[in-house]
């Protein structure tokens, strides 16, 4: 017997009765769809709702569309860009044909239009239109990136989503109609302003402004070099590598890390008479070992000598190991440090003193010593890196003075066009995944299933004292994602449709998509050095 049709819409009232409003798409055999998607046949169906990542990826990708029609509305002559995210928020902000900067009266009147254009609850529309009409319609709508972007990817058709008569473009789908966004927040923040959203675990509640200045200072500084490299926006970076402009991105861009590198060490030179130990840290796959790797050449060069010291030769020994919640060992407490130890030594190391190191056993949870000796002599410097490094906790008893923090994190500057910004999370997450299979003999699912502890552990532990840092090292390199391409696809293609990961497979597959891949034989221009070898390896094609 034959399945009569019905939308996931109708579906979901069925099921979900009075709690329908709050479910935004629908998994279908594990394919993130709409709520208008037709069911023709039987299907495996989860409804999402905004505690599912998928969930409020749709609620967010929504509500900047209707950011964007409410700036056309206000302020026509405007040019709105989205940029970057900070803690539960876009980082957006107009250009004016004056350049003049936002007022609190224009976010009073784009908010206004927003909460009436929820108030209309206005469906959103989609339809898949050939690519060169799609190309016209951005670029009379005032869309330059979004055009090259469909025009660099090359395919033949391109999904159109409309809001009335407002054209946009989005990697993924939207809830059914505007009156499904019920919480955002405007705040100015910085050089623009923050379109905020609700909490992950929370969703209805907007968190109070982020105080990370730091943060968005290095963000800007990096979205700068690309515009001095001609490559803000992904539809650029594909036009340069079908240009055959590829060595010419990756030296600038190597070039550019090298400089910001000494300027680091240049920094802790200036400072050698007080500065004795320098910490660093960061998330996951953010290139910590290399930013240590590079700082620690370029104080060689400046007449200083670096000594690492490994933070993870100083766990507390098994049975003293806290466990989380389902009661396994919680490797990345502060509670699985010995804190009062590490800074017993660190101390000693300062005063001048000679102590002997541990090495820490994992198989057997033992902290040994095989008579290892460590001494600070002039000139000499001590560097640490770990997830804990930037936690004052951590080193309570080293004066402050004695200690230089670097945060280093994969901080995206491109964006995939004007109001399509490229998460830094999926930039890591991809780093980690090639990096997995490459060296731990991990597969892209295990990466993915593990993905939500890493965070939930970088949430905890990292994330909260970012701003401790002195300096910030953003290890993003704007042609990294076309490598990364190459590598990462093969791998997410192989993850079945059954897998809990593969709904996350399919959309980095589609984020990737948009990305012209650089040639395996251009890889021979990547620096050994540069961080990218760290996730990718050091083998260069034939």
């Amino acid at each position: 017997m034959k399945m009569p049709m019905k939308t996931l819409h109708e579906l979901n009232r069925e099921q979900n009765g009075a709690d329908a409003g709050k479910y935004l798409a629908a998994l279908v055999d594990n394919r993130l769809k709409c709520l208008d998607y037709i069911l023709y046949n039987p299907h495996k169906v989860q409804f999402v709702d905004y505690s599912h990542p998928d969930g409020r990826r749709t609620y967010i990708r929504s509500l900047s569309f209707v950011l964007q029609k409410a700036v056309n509305e206000v302020f026509p002559q405007a040019k709105l860009r989205i940029s970057y995210s900070v803690v539960n928020s876009l980082y957006c902000d107009l250009v004016f044909p004056d350049d003049r900067e936002e007022t609190d009266r224009d976010l009073e009147l784009i908010c206004q239009a927003m909460r009436h254009i929820i108030k209309q609850d206005i469906p959103f529309r989609m339809e898949k239109v050939p690519t060169e009409e799609a190309q016209q319609i951005f670029e009379k709508a005032g869309f330059p990136q979004k055009a090259l972007l469909q025009k660099t990817r090359g395919h033949f058709y391109t999904t159109l989503y409309t809001l009335d008569q407002s054209p946009g473009t989005f990697y993924g789908p939207l809830v059914p109609s505007t009156g499904y966004l019920k919480l955002f927040r405007l705040i100015r923040f910085h050089k623009g302003f923050l379109l905020q959203y609700p909490q992950p675990d929370n969703p209805d509640r907007v968190d109070d402004p982020p105080k990370l200045h730091k943060l968005v200072e290095v963000f800007e500084e990096y979205v700068n070099w690309g515009r001095i490299m001609g490559v803000k926006d992904v539809g650029s970076l594909n036009q340069k590598i079908q240009n055959g402009l590829t060595k010419d991105l990756i030296l600038i861009g190597e070039a550019l890390h090298s400089r910001r590198y000494a300027a680091i060490a240049d920094t802790i030179s200036g400072l050698r008479d007080k500065v004795r130990l320098v910490l660093i840290a960061g998330p996951s796959s953010s290139g910590k070992t290399t930013t240590s790797k590079r700082i620690s050449k370029q104080l060689k060069v400046l007449g200083m000598q670096p000594v690492v010291l490994e933070m993870d030769n100083y766990f507390v020994e098994r049975e003293n190991t806290p466990r989380d919640e389902k009661g396994n060992y919680d490797f990345e407490s502060l509670q699985a440090m010995d804190v009062a130890f590490l800074n017993k030594q660190l101390f000693e190391l300062l005063e001048g003193k000679e102590v002997e190191v541990p090495v820490f056993d994992f198989l057997t949870g033992k902290r040994l010593f095989n008579g290892k000796k460590l001494s600070l002599k002039e000139n000499q410097i001590l560097i640490m890196e770990g997830i804990h490094a930037l936690n004052p906790v951590l080193t309570k008893d080293i004066p402050e003075e004695n200690k230089f923090r670097i945060y280093a994190s994969a901080l995206t500057s491109l964006s995939m066009d004007e109001n399509n910004r490229i998460s830094t999370t999926d930039t890591r997450m991809i780093r980690r995944m090639v990096r997995d299979a490459q060296f731990r003999g991990i597969s892209a699912e295990e990466t993915i299933l593990r993905w939500p502890s890493v965070s939930y552990g970088e949430r905890q532990n990292i994330f909260p004292f970012q701003e401790e840092a002195d300096v910030m090292f953003n290890s993003a390199l704007p042609y990294e994602l076309a490598v990364l391409k190459s590598h990462a696809a093969p791998l997410l293609h192989r993850i079945p449709p059954v897998s809990k990961a593969y709904p996350e497979a399919l959309r980095l597959l589609n984020f990737l998509s948009y990305f012209t891949p650089v040639h395996p034989a251009d890889e021979r221009y990547i620096p050994y050095v540069s961080v990218i070898r760290e996730f990718i390896g050091t083998n260069l094609p034939d």
